[in-house]
């Protein structure tokens, strides 16, 4: 297999909601699903663009209650181009007959490339090749390059484009029934002189007007010469396209060029988003030319985030990385977005924004710290919304929603449905607060990768701040035991939202809140202490936060409460030992996969809160976040204590009671298995790479990607395997390669410095740093540690390092 390529052979129409989303291309601003161009929405192909930030609400009824829901709307598609034989039929993959087919995906240029023999009822051949992209380069940009091969035959092609806006939200099969039509037409044309058709809509309530712009250049055939031809223009409602008839020779390639250009009203310095698309399109050049800018743009990213591995492990790794950059890249910085968790590669979870980011964090930081922080500044900007929704549920400071979309308000459904019974069921996933603590940790860690003191001045820590107002003012006290509880809650294993029979949902005491908690407070007053004194006392008296809430923040993260079982396990929350432990074995005998255990478990007319069953473990996640290190130190600050032994049995009994229905799960468990069982570990690794590429969901990777689980994948290579550790102004190293990893190489940026090259092998760890004008940096390898200059390379030999 080629480096850097994914390949698809043959036309599977099973698969191809998988692989238009993993062939989907983007570029932070806009991305495109894989599907082929002449195809539309019918089961088999979804093609889907989708901006980023661009949502739209609608209101439904569903179960007997008015719902309303927004969604990251399925833009405009710009993609449709058709072509046939005159008096034949459209040709299409599943309605020509196909004599070959092959799409492949360029990871290292961007480039999406398909290659189909068509054969009409005449025995007429027609090969048909045809290059997209989504500039990396102009983010406004996408292009469709179209050459035509007459193998047998000579005479005139139809060939149809268009911009179509009459596209619906119907990606995920399980919303189908609530309201999909969020574009309103406003405009449509072709303007002769330039050979630009030209589409406008509105977004239903948001009012978001989206304009695209498109110009056919037609090269080559028997005429020669590259430019626009006389076309013929429709226009409908919501629909502008134009046909053209070249005459093709045989033998003779003839290549139609469709250059487009794509605006929105939420877009800055344009005075109108139709005519500055109109205006883009009329003078984009040709598609070498922005394959050349675009190509470029893709190298300068690969130059700064490629992970080099040895052997199979290596595509997946470079997909996954190029996902990620699609949906989150420089020109991402310069947007008002989150980060949706399905990328913008589909409409599951309907575009929101969730705690995933905690997992894409880290990636960010050691690539593009300025991406990670405009992910922190969407946060921020949400803030007063968050204030608002504490302050209506009686609380202080700032409660963040589960779910975001545009504004900050909750976005979280309130019930959803079961495929497996058909049912609507209530949904409580709003009470996973612990979102506010991700945004919290993430503020951190931004922190300690970058030493920007002025984020945290400016930003950082007021929202440390007021999300720490949030938790204090949610604990409750017992005097008798001196803990602090925090009651009706959700952690991040999704399978227990309330007790068996209770009338109320929520759990108590949930172990991974508690501590994060604790966390949470510490971040919060070390950053104070590192403002200024005339800043820290400024921000003070601009919250009125007074003493007795600092002292509150070191009560609480002293004396948080955390429930063990008998033998030293954590126990995930409060009464979770008494639950019913599961039949594991009759359960994987009788369905082929329990992934989603809680959707079983309802179709049965039981309950997964009645067992001691997870989707995710949720106590792992504190070994994931804190390294064993600092969960011990965590709860022995707590007064609790805990070692390595502890620690051990706590990770056994809950690898035997996850189903593991997260993508997230693979990565947690290859993280927490590293240093005490290798060969475990890089089997949670290898699942974590498998995630989306072999959906091993079972078709949600085809509603879009699952970026926590890709990053995570990623980050077990830069952070976990190499013993990766950013805090405390000292960059540190302590590999723990895994018996399918002989070594690794990346580029990383640390404080001020952004071109950091590490090597770890069995034999040796290598580090360097680019030359440049900054200070040394305090770096750290198996526990020996120097100071590196810029333009130095440390060795440090590991021959005697035993290979686990």
């Amino acid at each position: 297999m080629e480096p850097g390529i994914l390949s698809y052979e043959g036309f599977d129409p099973a698969a191809e909601g998988l692989r238009e989303a993993l062939c989907t291309l983007g570029n932070g601003y806009v991305a495109t699903r894989g599907a082929a161009p002449e195809s539309a929405a019918d089961g088999v192909h979804y093609p889907g663009t989708y901006v980023a930030g661009c949502y739209d609400r609608l209101t439904a009824v569903v179960a007997g209650r008015e719902v309303e829901n927004e969604d990251l709307v399925n833009a405009p598609n710009w993609l449709p181009l058709r072509f046939r034989i005159p008096g034949q039929a459209w040709l299409t993959l599943a309605g020509g007959q196909v004599l070959d087919h092959r799409q492949d995906l360029d990871t290292r240029r961007g480039v999406l490339t398909r290659s189909t023999r068509f054969r009409d009822p005449d025995g007429r051949v027609l090969a048909v090749t045809q290059r997209r992209l989504v500039s990396m380069h102009d983010p406004h940009v996408a292009a469709l390059e179209t050459t035509f091969l007459a193998e047998n035959w000579s005479g005139p092609l139809d060939v149809w484009a268009g911009l179509d806006g009459r596209v619906v939200n119907a990606g995920v099969a399980r919303y189908r029934d609530l309201d999909g039509r969020h574009l309103v037409p406003v405009a449509e044309g072709y303007d002769e002189r330039d050979g630009v058709v030209w589409l406008q809509v509105r977004t239903a309530t948001s009012q978001i007007r989206i304009a695209q712009a498109a110009r056919l250049v037609v090269d080559g055939g028997g005429d020669g010469g590259a430019g626009p031809v006389p076309a013929d223009a429709e226009r409908t409602p919501g629909r502008s396209t134009v046909r053209v008839r070249p005459e093709l020779v045989r033998g003779v390639p003839l290549t139609v060029e469709k250059r487009v250009a794509l605006y929105t009203s939420q877009d800055r310095a344009i005075s109108e988003s139709l005519a500055a698309a109109r205006e883009h399109a009329a003078r984009l050049p040709s598609f070498a030319d922005l394959l050349a800018d675009h190509a470029a743009a893709w190298d300068r990213l690969w130059r700064t985030s490629a992970i080099v591995v040895p052997g199979e492990p290596q595509q997946a790794l470079d997909l996954y990385v190029f996902h990620l950059l699609q949906t989150l890249s420089e020109h991402t910085a310069h947007l008002d977005v989150g980060m949706p968790a399905r990328g913008l590669h589909g409409e599951a979870y309907r575009g929101h924004v969730f705690w995933d980011e905690l997992f894409v964090f880290p990636f960010l930081l050691l690539s593009f710290p300025r991406v990670a922080r405009s992910l922190l500044m969407y946060r921020w900007r949400r803030l007063p919304r968050a204030r608002q929704a504490a302050a209506d549920a009686g609380y202080r400071g700032a409660m963040y929603p589960w779910q975001s979309g545009s504004d900050g308000r909750d976005e979280t459904q309130r019930v959803h449905l079961n495929p497996a019974s058909g049912r609507w069921v209530e949904d409580h996933s709003h009470l996973q607060r612990h979102v506010g603590i991700a945004v919290a940790h993430n503020v951190w860690q931004y922190y300690q990768a970058t030493g920007d003191v002025a984020f945290l001045h400016g930003y950082g820590a007021e929202m440390l701040v007021e999300i720490a107002r949030f938790w204090c003012s949610l604990v409750t006290y017992d005097a008798a035991t001196n803990r602090y509880d925090l009651r009706g809650v959700m952690g991040p294993d999704e399978y227990h939202d309330a007790y068996p029979g209770a009338e109320h949902p929520g759990i108590d005491n949930n172990a991974y809140t508690n501590v994060m908690v604790t966390r949470l407070l510490r971040y919060t007053l070390d950053a104070l202490a590192l403002l200024p004194e005339h800043e820290r006392a400024a921000l003070r008296e601009r919250l009125a936060l007074g003493d007795d809430e600092t002292d509150l923040f070191e009560r609480v993260g002293r004396r948080m409460r955390v429930l063990f079982h008998g033998d030293g396990v954590i126990s995930q929350f409060e009464g979770y030992d008494r639950l019913a432990e599961l039949d594991w074995a009759a359960y994987r005998a009788r369905y082929p996969s329990i992934r989603r255990l809680d959707r079983i478990l309802e179709a049965e007319g039981d309950s997964v809160d009645r067992y001691q069953a997870s989707k995710q473990a949720d106590v792992l996640m504190l070994v994931f976040l804190l390294g064993e290190r600092g969960l011990i130190d965590a709860l022995a600050a707590l007064g609790y204590p805990f070692d390595r032994a502890a620690l051990d049995r706590t990770v056994d009994h809950y690898l035997a009671r996850t189903s593991h229905g997260s993508t997230l799960s693979a990565v947690v468990h290859a993280w927490v298995l590293a240093s005490r069982d290798p060969q475990a570990s890089w089997r949670f690794f290898r699942e974590a790479l498998d995630s989306d590429l072999a959906d091993v969901q079972g078709g949600t990777t085809a509603e879009g990607v699952h970026l926590g689980a890709m990053a995570g994948a990623v980050d077990l290579v830069q952070r976990c395997y190499t013993g990766l550790d950013l805090t405390d102004g000292v960059l540190r190293l302590a590999p723990r390669l895994p018996p399918g990893l002989a070594e690794l190489r990346f580029r990383l940026r640390y404080r001020d410095h952004w071109g950091i090259e590490v090597r770890c092998a069995d034999d040796a760890v290598h580090i360097g740093l680019a030359r440049s004008r900054q200070p040394p940096v305090a770096v750290a390898v198996d526990g020996e540690e120097r100071v590196l200059a810029p333009g130095e390379t440390w060795r440090v030999s590991r021959a005697g390092t035993p290979r686990r």
